[in-house]
């Protein structure tokens, strides 16, 4: 396993090295700590990058890989700019960082401002109203809820609080060789209603010596909070309506699953797309986070467009988009200390 674990490390270094690094350096001695305390460390006296176990033992691919990141630009500092007379994380090495989108803080988590907690808690407030048997009311707070979320992003795209520190990223779900229709229907559906910007990486997978791809999705805290909760209800819900639509119907085998749960997707987004048309005529109109773009082009250099799916329409397909159409943010919900979430339910 360990063997196995540097190769494919050195081969995340020399990939790193020369896309974000220009190539400047030379490779290190990698090193898998089982004792230290620290998730990563790069030592200058014996040119040794060393990450810890626990950290991919207990952390997703993307955090394992963006701590490598981050000790490639401590490196980077020290070989390539041969700067010795600052801090391990004084202003040379801030801005490697900065130009590089990489995480210079020794967590790689990245907290909501107070404006987006503020607005967040208002969000809450008016999807739980959504809780509400008056179907026009329901509908109504969620409209309401859904143009706020709006107008949150608008002003930070545009405001003084689109610097590049505001981002982050995170992994949703597990690397996988092959990933299914849905959930590429899926990230494409939060990257067009919940400004964050989806992207299949590769990722190792250590129990298995293999590379695969997991979504990543980048974006403010606050967003990333709220796409990660949707992305995980969202799949359960889908398998949650196909059991139901077997048993309504007598199906006993799952040969149209993966149609049915494409419906669903798509019936999802087309009525969130009905949202978006409702804020636009409020005056809402989205342009996009051209800060996000830039940090994302940064952290991912060599971004390539992935192929178009194809999609057959069946009668299962059909089912799955009216179930679909039928899902509705329901409510946020808060867990103490632990960010923002959306409730999704079926109306």
């Amino acid at each position: 396993m360990n063997t196995a674990l540097i190769r494919e490390l050195s081969r995340w270094w020399a990939e790193l090295n020369d896309a974000q690094f220009e190539g400047a350096m030379r490779p290190p001695s990698l090193c898998v700590d089982d004792t230290s305390r620290r998730l990563g460390g790069w030592d200058r006296s014996t040119r040794t990058l060393h990450l810890a176990r626990r950290l991919i033992d207990e952390h997703p691919w993307t955090e394992v890989i963006e701590v490598l990141r981050h000790e490639m630009a401590h490196q980077y500092v020290d070989e390539a700019l041969g700067i010795h007379d600052q801090t391990a994380h004084g202003p040379a090495f801030q801005e490697v960082c900065r130009r590089r989108a990489i995480q210079a803080a020794a967590s790689t988590i990245v907290r909501p401002d107070r404006r987006a907690t503020a607005v967040m808690r208002k969000i809450r407030a008016l999807l739980s109203l959504a809780e509400s048997d008056n179907e026009n009311e329901a509908k109504s707070a969620m409209s309401l809820a859904h143009q706020l979320m709006r107008r949150h992003n608008i002003h930070a795209a545009v405001g003084t609080d689109s610097a590049l520190d505001a981002y982050g990223f995170s992994q949703l779900g597990l690397p996988r060789r092959r990933t299914p229709t849905h959930e590429k229907i899926l990230a494409g559906l939060l990257g067009r209603h919940f400004f964050v910007q989806p992207i299949w990486v590769l990722a190792y997978m250590p129990q298995s010596d293999a590379r695969g791809r997991v979504l990543e999705v980048c974006g403010r805290p606050e967003n990333l909070a709220i796409a990660a909760y949707v992305h995980g209800f969202l799949l359960d819900t889908c398998e949650r309506l196909w059991v139901s639509h077997k048993a309504m119907n007598g199906i006993t085998g799952n040969r149209e699953r993966r149609r049915y749960l494409q419906g669903v997707m798509m019936g999802f987004q087309d009525r969130l797309d009905q949202e978006a048309v409702r804020s636009e005529e409020a005056g809402l109109v989205w342009m996009g986070d051209a800060a996000l773009g830039q940090w994302v082009g940064s952290r991912h250099p060599r971004l390539r467009s992935s192929r178009r799916t194809t999609i057959h329409l069946t009668d299962a397909w059909a089912a799955g988009h009216a179930a679909g159409k039928n899902v509705v943010l329901r409510r946020a919900v808060a867990a103490k200390g632990r960010g923002i979430r959306g409730l999704l339910g079926i109306n």
